[in-house]
């Protein structure tokens, strides 16, 4: 592969924690560099939600609907999980917001052909899809999949196969995105020799498997084995990511973007304060890696 050639982006998931990785973007498309200047865009949950706000180059997009909604009840409440079997309000997020209250400018986001995957997780066989997002339009029922978190959502149905949220199966895909061993290979997906990663938690964070565990007690996917597995061991296969991207980074095959203390707002929010501080963070950190990323991205 030629040294000079575009990277990947890859952009973790959280929830609201992907608030850091809005600030990032919105740096990013301020000083030009758009998703043309990657070679492919990998987003899962909450990071394929800001995929498209990126892609369609709406600086601030985002933080404002993380913002203005965080506390309403129909964007993610119990009372939308008792009523509708979702945590997230379905219909609002990715219909109301998404195309009337601030809608993706289309026009600008069909013109991008750069590929772009969201991550989801096909529960009946507890392994990674990674879904295209096509250039003729937006499609958010893939963006929901990516982000229907387990044991809140009900899962997504696309073309006979069930979906649940991209993290518990591949929270970080950079080795698909690169093309590593073992990493399988994805129609439409050219492998890059290097990756711009965003993460939402800090260098020392070590995933503790709570979550899943929780999530596990219920029962709820008894009848899906490979996706408990998958649930089982999550835990550990993101904490072997975390090591395994750690090491690209010193090979300088990976810039690795990344909250500069502990993360503790919520996956689910209703503080603004905590969650603007986030943002500034993103900003500030792309801000002083302005240089180091326009030198990853051979633009300087």
């Amino acid at each position: 592969m030629s040294s000079s050639e575009k990277p990947a982006l890859v952009l973790e998931g959280g929830g609201y924690r992907g608030i850091f990785t809005a600030g990032v973007l919105d740096v990013l498309l301020e000083n030009g560099i758009y998703t043309s200047s990657f070679k492919s865009v990998w987003g899962v949950s909450a990071g394929a939600l800001n995929a498209v706000s990126y892609r369609s180059r709406q600086i601030g997009r985002t933080m404002r609907i993380m913002l203005a909604f965080r506390d309403d009840p129909r964007m993610m409440s119990l009372l939308s999980l008792v009523r509708t079997g979702n945590l997230a309000g379905t219909d609002f997020m990715y219909d109301e917001v998404q195309n009337h209250i601030d809608p993706c400018d289309l026009d600008i986001f069909d013109k991008d052909l750069t590929p772009m995957f969201f991550v989801a997780s096909d529960v009946l066989f507890g392994a990674p899809a990674y879904l295209h997002v096509e250039g003729e339009k937006l499609d958010a029922t893939k963006a929901r999949a990516s982000a229907s978190l387990p044991g809140v959502s009900t899962m997504v149905e696309i073309e006979g196969h069930r979906y649940l949220d991209g993290g518990t199966t591949d929270s970080i895909p950079f080795a698909v995105a690169m093309g590593l061993d073992g990493a399988p290979e994805v129609p439409g997906a050219e492998p890059a020799d290097r990756a711009l990663v965003v993460l939402t938690q800090d260098r020392t964070y070590i995933k503790d498997g709570a979550t899943e565990r929780a999530v596990l007690r219920t029962h709820r996917y008894d009848a899906y084995p490979y996706y408990e597995k998958a649930l089982a061991t999550r835990a550990d296969r993101y904490n072997a990511q975390r090591e395994e991207l750690a090491g690209l980074e010193a090979e300088g095959r990976a810039l690795v973007l990344r909250p500069p203390e502990p993360v503790t707002i919520r996956t689910s929010e209703h503080n603004g304060e905590p969650l603007l501080r986030l943002y500034l963070q993103g900003r500030q950190e792309a801000t002083s890696h302005l240089d180091e990323m326009r030198a990853f991205l051979f633009l300087s």
